[in-house]
């Protein structure tokens, strides 16, 4: 089978959040299956170079533009195919420097979309595989008859524009229009033979108004072609046992090892290593995830005798916030604003709790890298964070962290207390430690179920 994937992110290739990781982790995991793989992504950074690199031209229609095709091997991501559409190489694929969008993402992105399924008629695959607003387009210029298949990573991204772009994109250019508007996600979930959310709760959450992001309509009416599959994470490239950022790696088989990234994280911070235990959030400074609730305990912290650390950048006011709450209760709050994987790594492995507060998630992948790094979710019961985390209280036989009923902040004060008296039973903990470092999130159950829908949209394609 030949699977040609597209999308505008591929870690570490180009990362921005989890659109990226998710992306190569599937990738990854479909190739290690058998599954032939062309993997598409913006040319970002053409000084970055390929391995047995090959360029050649893509042919496109006048209004896309000069289309150039990069395609090598590099080294973490592997065979890949990079295309270059006018304006796509930017220092950010989405933002300018002071945080705001390039005032031309839409074009950007709306001829990357052409590009590809001007690539597909070249490559022929047996299944296009399209993620999120970015690629979506492709399908008004894709044939009909091509077996297509489109993962909405966040609904709440859409890519609106001008309806004016809808008699451009293609054939099918109609089906984009949503609204008087151009919308770049609504046509995709229309055309495409399957659409997958990426956790089995976000998929019936987005049914409903409430999460629908004005297209729930659309997404009941796919009925079930549209499904939820839960992302996994690289468990070869999340392996404390491995990881040569950690102060000292650590496994299931022996986590005492972990005690020296603790005092290694607390060092880094600042703090003396008292037992007060660790909260972290490695996020993105958005609504959605809830940074305003986190902020809203700050002042419950030294009563619960708790300390926060946060690693994030997003919106300012969101950071100016956490600057201030660190200069105001250096002993309870640190803030590291921007984003560092290697530093990443050590927060999760020091930490004794990770905090996702989100409003809603789609999957999120940053408690499943907790838990691979030995530390307890505190999360809400939103998304993929209810199909991933158990609450200990509720079910002590299976649970792996704890969970807020509802995402306000008397919900989570209640978790994170429930969590502060969890900890303080060191044996237990222990025991609990050894059995989140344990469970399984990689790739290879996802993957399977991904063969399988591309299985069955070849089948409606050869009814």
């Amino acid at each position: 089978m030949h699977v040609l994937f597209a999308a505008a992110e591929l870690a570490p290739l180009a990362s921005v959040g989890g659109l990226s990781q998710a992306a190569a982790g599937l990738v990854d995991e479909l190739r290690r299956q058998g599954v032939r793989v062309t993997v598409v992504v913006p040319d970002y950074d053409p000084s970055i170079g390929l391995g047995d690199e090959e360029g050649s031209a893509v042919a496109v229609p006048d209004w896309v533009g000069p289309t150039r095709r990069r395609r090598g091997v590099h080294p973490v991501c592997g065979p890949v195919d990079l295309l270059t559409v006018p304006g796509i190489d930017r220092p950010h694929p989405y933002l300018r420097a002071d945080g705001t969008g390039w005032e031309d993402n839409d074009a950007r992105f709306l001829r990357f979309g052409r590009a590809v399924a001007a690539l597909a008629e070249t490559v022929r695959p047996d299944v296009v595989h399209l993620n999120d607003w970015h690629t979506a387009t492709a399908l008004a210029a894709l044939d009909p008859a091509q077996a297509t298949v489109l993962t909405v990573h966040n609904l709440a991204y859409q890519g609106t524009t001008d309806v004016a772009w809808a008699a451009k994109i293609g054939p099918r250019g109609d089906a984009f229009v949503r609204d008087g508007t151009m919308n770049p996600l609504a046509g995709g979930i229309r055309l495409a033979d399957a659409v997958v959310a990426v956790s089995p709760s976000y998929a019936g959450e987005i049914l409903h108004p409430a999460h629908g992001a004005g297209l729930d309509d659309l997404l009941r009416a796919r009925g079930d072609t549209l499904v939820g599959i839960l992302n996994g994470i690289d468990t070869r490239r999340w392996d404390p046992a491995t990881d040569t950022n950690l102060a000292r790696r650590f496994d299931a088989g022996d986590p005492t090892g972990r005690a020296a990234d603790r005092t290694d994280l607390l060092d880094q911070l600042g703090w003396d290593d008292a037992e007060d235990p660790v909260v972290v959030m490695v996020t993105r400074l958005v609504e959605q995830k809830g940074v305003d609730l986190a902020l809203a305990c700050v002042p419950f912290l030294a009563g619960m005798r708790m300390r926060l650390a946060v690693l994030g950048a997003g919106e300012r006011h969101l950071a100016g916030a956490l600057r201030d709450a660190a200069a105001e209760r250096p002993d309870r709050v640190a803030f590291v604003e921007g984003y560092d994987d290697g530093l990443a790594r050590r927060f999760l492995a020091g930490a004794d709790l990770l905090l996702m507060p989100s409003r809603f998630e789609p999957c999120g992948l940053t408690q499943l890298q907790a838990m691979r790094y030995g530390a307890f979710p505190v999360v809400t019961a939103v998304g993929g964070l209810r199909d991933t985390v158990v609450d200990l209280d509720a079910d002590p036989r299976h649970g792996n962290g704890w969970v807020a009923a509802d995402a306000d902040v008397p919900h989570l004060l209640d978790a994170l207390w429930r969590a502060r008296r969890g900890l303080t039973d060191r044996r237990r903990t222990t025991a609990l430690r050894r059995r989140i470092l344990r469970l399984d999130a990689s790739w290879a159950r996802p993957a399977r179920a991904h063969i399988e829908l591309y299985r069955q949209a070849l089948r409606r394609r050869s009814a």
